[in-house]
């Protein structure tokens, strides 16, 4: 059974990746409820594998029709679709499919290693330290998600608020509740999340006309040429060592991941000029990046509790919806979950690249399905998904409020992510704070006596003045120049 949904999982994550306009976070968002009534381990494979399928889905797209299906693909469209341009997209996707299937199984063995010894140093976290762990992984989210800190900063905050509605974890009082009975129990993540990603989709693809200038002919030529392979490897080893790491950061993960490992192997390379034009380097570094940066993700939240990125923050609350709590203790109490998930990423990963290297011509043709069918769906799955899970009409108002807010917030360039890991977040923080001044009778000084806890907010505040100091750098250096331009 969980082999099947392992398939079920890369199957839908790879079509997600195809289609333009839908992200795995829109996609795990809108299957969440149809996981409910399956085995925690069952869940969570299905979510990971729509997660690591998307990053193998989304290069087909960039580099047949110069769309990234996924956020993740950017980078790819520079050279993959200049290679098919050149008539070579038969070997840009095989080295995709091949770089990301050898990248995505070293970020596995990577997991496994680096997982056990994490966690017995998580074993010495109290309150303090998760406390501090998520104020840091907050700042460092709302640092790498805008260029804005002041909207991310604001984004994070209201999750915070929202996440702090229902019943007082301490003292058992309503809070914020309205007197409306479904909330008593907080905000509902799946609502919220297919609100913001689900129905906001649609909103914006209303209004979106994309015109998509689609290969029609059949691809050929798959297998890269030895020369092919000799330009890559390295390209793909170096993008998997920094993906994998990249991703084991707060905020890091593949998006991020794709487009260092894209400048590392423009710097390196004796022919930076090919660059854009068409060089299979550009194609195999970002695409192992991101597929290794997928697994590195797991680490955190595996171990620490405290999820990466937006995707891990959906993963997170799925957990806690089957009442796994994840963090260092989830090996001891949940083994059969933890190594069940690294199995499936084994299996997930031969099935990707069973699925898109020799049928990549049937997922191009799935590019050719008009929005106007597409978002329709998308809406129908969403309404479905909410009312499903207590047929409450609270649920199907706060998922369409949702929706408005992240319409207005992607028109506006609010980010989204700070408020979904407010909002997953908003109680446990609350909880870990409540409790260390519980444990310091009232004092706020335990934060500054536990060097873990102090090291971790002392990081946090350098997130926090970061993007100040990086401005003010920067005009120093304009000034510099200026002066120097004017003698």
């Amino acid at each position: 059974m969980n082999l099947f949904y392992c398939f079920v999982g890369v199957l839908i994550g790879t079509l997600v990746g195809v289609l333009p306009g839908l992200g795995p976070v829109a996609a795990m968002s809108l299957l969440l409820p149809a996981t409910f009534h399956t085995s925690p381990v069952a869940s969570i494979i299905m979510l990971s594998g729509i997660y690591y399928g998307a990053m193998y889905g989304g290069s087909t797209t960039s580099i047949l029709v110069n769309i990234p299906g996924e956020a993740a693909s950017v980078m790819t469209c520079l050279d993959g679709y200049q290679m098919a341009r050149q008539g070579r997209a038969g070997p840009a996707l095989g080295i995709s499919a091949f770089g990301s299937f050898i990248a995505g199984t070293i970020g596995i063995l990577g997991l496994m290693l680096i997982s056990p010894p994490l966690v017995n140093f998580a074993l010495k976290f109290g309150p303090p330290e998760y406390f501090s762990l998520m104020i840091l992984g907050l700042m460092i989210l709302t640092f790498l998600t805008s260029a804005s800190m002041i909207r991310s900063l604001m984004m994070a905050a209201f999750g915070l608020v929202v996440g702090t509605i229902g019943l007082d974890n301490i003292s058992g009082l309503a809070r914020f509740s309205f007197k409306i009975p479904e909330l008593l129990d907080g905000v509902g993540l799946v609502p919220v999340v297919m609100g913001l990603f689900g129905i906001s989709e649609v909103m914006m693809n209303v209004e979106l006309k994309i015109k998509r200038e689609v290969f029609t002919t059949e691809v050929k030529g798959l297998l890269p040429s030895l020369e092919d392979w000799t330009k890559s490897l390295w390209s793909i080893l170096r993008g998997t060592v920094v993906g994998f790491f990249l991703g084991i950061l707060p905020g890091g993960g593949a998006v991020i991941a794709s487009f260092v490992s894209y400048a590392i192997e423009k710097r390196v390379s004796k022919n930076p000029e090919t660059f854009g034009k068409g060089a299979i380097e550009g194609v195999a570094a970002p695409e192992a990046a991101n597929n290794s940066a997928a697994q590195g993700a797991f680490i955190p939240l595996l171990t620490l509790g405290i999820p990466s990125n937006v995707v891990m923050a959906m993963l997170l609350g799925a957990l806690i919806i089957h009442g796994v709590t994840p963090g260092p203790l989830l090996l001891a109490d949940h083994p059969q979950l933890f190594w069940g998930v690294v199995a499936s990423m084994y299996v997930g990963n031969a099935l990707l690249l069973v699925l898109n290297w020799p049928l990549v011509n049937v997922f191009a043709r799935v590019m050719s399905v008009p929005a106007k069918y597409l978002m329709p769906i998308v809406l129908v799955i969403s309404t479905i998904g909410v009312w499903s899970l207590s047929y409450s009409a609270v649920d199907l108002l706060l998922a369409a409020g949702a929706g408005m807010l992240g319409y207005y917030m992607r028109k506006n360039k609010y980010p989204v992510e700070p408020l979904i890991l407010g909002l997953i977040l908003g109680g446990r923080m609350e909880q870990a704070y409540r409790q260390s001044l519980i444990i310091s009778k009232g004092s706020n000084l335990i934060f500054f006596t536990k060097p873990i806890a102090l090291a971790l907010l002392v990081g946090a505040v350098l997130f926090l003045f970061l993007p100040s100091l990086l401005a003010k750098a920067k005009q120093f250096q304009a000034a510099r120049a200026a002066s120097e331009g004017v003698a």
